[in-house]
């Protein structure tokens, strides 16, 4: 099996993320495969450690004639059974070719940048509904899930980050955008006296967020960590994950929650709401509501057992359907499906 993959992602993203995770793992597992990617020089290093091999294209927008040429040449070269492509730009710029071509979504995306794929592919069951209810065949959608990285880590150093050791530590990490409703988790963090956030991730929002931490007067109880590589180091020290999101196609961050055996605490947002056996995985609050969201919070921090519960029920549902060796054999199975 040779496999082109294709990503023209931004340079932090759950989908870039989870690409950098499966090309080596699929690797492991024996598949051939090369890959088309933006410049990206830890992208480029991981790949390369993994033994596949990496061009990086430009992958502009609708006037870029040359990453669409260059990627029929590696094409050429290379002869693949089977082209991924990840979202709109990537799938745009591949060309039909003697090859299986598979479009992978991990949004809402529009269509119409799909109608020449032979297979499209969703990282969530809501997903494939969509690609169905756009007019696409049951018969060549397939929901794949993600897996996360799932080695533990000694607990970060609150210390460090001026954290009392003592004090109730919430952690949450995501882009700092709108749709990840920080601003919801920051309210909810006021009606929680004495509870403490850290908060990894960067975006637009950041500035906002700060402005309204200060507003609200928890800015002394919040770190904001910016992108972090150490993220099972900072599960590890806290004792509830919380995913605020207004939209979330999957929450990928629950899985790794999940996967530290930390509790969670979600919107009741798509991904989330799917993930989530509410009481028996986790707890769900309404989307866009500080108040039921903080009221949860407070649940599991003043009863650790079954905080403890949760996280283990969590851990369960990983690894029966988000570990790396389920994924990939799911992966595996699809690849000789769609090549029959």
């Amino acid at each position: 099996m040779r496999v082109l993959q294709v990503m023209a992602g931004a340079r932090r993203g759950g989908a870039e993320a989870f690409f950098a995770r499966l090309v080596p793992a699929l690797a492991r597992a024996g598949v051939e495969q090369a890959a088309a990617i933006r410049p990206h020089a830890a992208r480029e290093a991981t790949l390369a450690e993994a033994g596949v091999p990496v061009a990086t294209l430009r992958f502009g927008g609708p006037l870029d004639r040359l990453t669409p040429l260059r990627l029929r040449r590696l094409a050429a070269r290379f002869r693949p059974d089977l082209v991924l492509s990840w979202m709109n730009r990537a799938t745009r710029a591949v060309s039909r070719g003697d090859y299986v071509h598979v479009g992978r979504l991990g949004g809402y995306y529009d269509l119409k940048y799909y109608r020449h794929c032979d297979w499209l592919v969703a990282n969530t069951e809501n997903l494939v509904a969509h690609i169905l209810a756009g007019g696409w065949p049951r018969a060549r959608a397939r929901y794949l899930p993600n897996f996360v990285a799932d080695a533990p880590a000694p607990a970060a150093s609150r210390a460090a980050l001026d954290t009392p050791g003592d004090a109730p530590l919430l952690f949450a990490l995501g882009r700092l955008h709108r749709n990840k409703a920080f601003d919801v988790l920051l309210d909810a963090l006021a009606a929680l006296p004495g509870v403490w956030l850290w908060l990894a991730g960067d975006g637009p929002e950041a500035a906002a967020l700060r402005a309204r931490a200060a507003r609200l007067g928890v800015s002394g109880r919040v770190r904001f960590l910016g992108w972090r590589d150490d993220t099972a180091a900072l599960f590890a020290a806290a004792d509830v994950f919380v995913c605020p999101s207004r939209h979330e196609p999957l929450g990928n961050v629950v899985i790794e929650a999940w996967a530290q055996r930390r509790p969670v605490v979600a919107a009741a947002a798509q991904g989330p709401s799917a993930l989530i056996e509410p009481g028996a995985s986790g707890l769900l609050a309404p989307v866009d509501d500080g108040r039921a969201l903080a009221d949860e919070i407070r649940r599991l921090l003043d009863d650790p057992a079954r905080a403890a519960r949760l996280a283990e029920a969590g851990r369960r549902a990983f690894e029966a359907r988000f570990a790396e060796p389920v994924v990939v054999r799911r992966w595996l199975d699809f690849f000789a499906e769609a090549v029959g």
